[in-house]
């Protein structure tokens, strides 16, 4: 059974159970045909994937692997935060009529910063102290940069990295203000599993832990029937991951370098709206 599957269902059955709804207020998300998207949610889950054991993919519904690393790297390889240079359509919502989603995600990781080891951007800078300190207390990134969150056409959700070296192992955390446990849980740990193995396998590491920090877990009103319909099945063993080991330089990863061997899960019938 995928660790990824009882970590997903447990938390979906302690929002369903003892979750607090927000139907009291005014909310700002809302359905393509304007109704407000209310949600239920818990405050403050932490989950943890030993990458050692298992990667972390959900069998209970498919999560689109390759579109998944499509968008990291969109953000975290390309710096980018235009949509014409993304593979899909999961950011059509939050873009303007030059693709543009403002001075969001892959931007802020694009920009410079002075160091006594000379100029890095946010990417750049781990990759330099993890190789050259890798005792370091101090590699992380932030995404949340206050002084241009109005020029943002959507805030952060997943919005920092802290990465941290514990012998040959290098583990993270990630911090999600916003989580819809339904469309995006899975979505960003995969992606942010695959990118502490990209970092560890580039510094000479082994990927360890990912803890997965939610301020806000939520499932949407017109989720529900959904999840309810999805935590009740049986989860499959997790699948094996393979990552072309050939690839020494973190800008040379493409989607092709991973690979799912074995990977079966229950497909979704239902299409899932998305709030925005």
């Amino acid at each position: 059974m995928s660790r990824a599957d009882e970590i997903f269902i447990e938390n979906c059955n302690d929002i369903l159970q003892s979750g607090v709804w927000d139907t009291a207020y005014a909310v700002r998300p809302h359905w393509e045909d304007g109704t407000p998207a209310h949600t239920v949610k818990k405050f403050g889950i932490v989950n943890r994937y030993d990458l050692q054991k298992e990667f972390p993919i959900l069998t209970i519904r498919r999560t689109a692997f390759r579109s998944c690393i499509d968008e990291l790297l969109w953000i975290w390889q390309k710096k980018s935060n235009n949509i014409h240079d993304l593979n899909s359509h999961i950011w059509d919502s939050w873009a303007d009529e030059s693709g543009s989603i403002g001075k969001a995600y892959g931007y802020q990781l694009a920009q410079k910063a002075i160091y006594k080891e000379g100029e890095f951007d946010q990417v750049d800078r781990v990759l330099y102290d993890l190789k050259h300190n890798p005792a370091s207390r101090r590699i992380m990134t932030n995404l949340y940069n206050f002084q241009d969150l109005h020029e943002m056409h959507l805030y952060p959700c997943a919005y920092s990295m802290t990465f941290n070296v514990s012998g040959d192992t290098l583990n993270g955390i990630l911090n999600q203000r916003s989580n819809d446990m339904l469309t995006a849980n899975n979505w960003n740990v995969v992606q942010y599993a695959i990118l502490l193995i990209m970092f560890a396998q580039v510094s000479g590491l082994k990927a360890g832990e990912l803890v997965h920090v939610i301020a806000d877990a939520h499932l949407y009103d017109r989720h529900i029937p959904i999840v309810k319909e999805i935590i009740v099945r049986e989860p499959k063993p997790a699948p094996r991951l393979i990552v072309d080991p050939s690839v020494k330089n973190f800008y040379d990863f493409t989607v092709d370098s991973f690979q799912l061997e074995n990977y079966e899960y229950t497909p979704l019938a239902a299409k899932i709206p998305v709030a925005i």
